[in-house]
């Protein structure tokens, strides 16, 4: 059997824009892209902190360090510049597997920015 099982988080990510006249996505900066193991295109849930709302869209890479967590198209209706959300990845493991996943959580800080190391 497969399970769907949470591969990789990243918490409290605060909407930087909201663009309606796009075709539908959410932007996040590269480097949140990099950190959270995220693909371009790649299906991701978000959730809102401030309204409850949850949707499912895709990644499209911004600009690295810019800090950019944008809502595109009809995601855009979802949150206001300023809510804070998580962004949540899921992958398929077989049983044997899905326990021992280890999902990749970054949480960010001020600013859409990831921890100093």
């Amino acid at each position: 059997m497969l399970r769907q099982v949470l591969r990789s988080k990243i918490q409290n990510a605060v909407i930087t824009e909201a663009m309606l006249e796009y075709e539908g996505s959410i932007t996040l900066d590269g480097n949140l892209v990099e950190a959270a193991d995220l693909l371009p295109g790649e299906m991701v849930l978000v959730v809102n902190l401030n309204n409850g709302e949850r949707f499912e869209t895709y990644v499209i890479v911004g600009e690295p360090g810019s800090g950019t967590v944008c809502l595109n198209g009809p995601a855009a209706r979802k949150g206001y510049v300023g809510d804070r959300i998580h962004i949540l990845a899921f992958g398929w493991a077989v049983d044997e597997e899905a326990a021992e996943v280890q999902p990749r959580l970054v949480a960010l800080e001020r600013g859409n920015l990831l921890p100093e190391d």
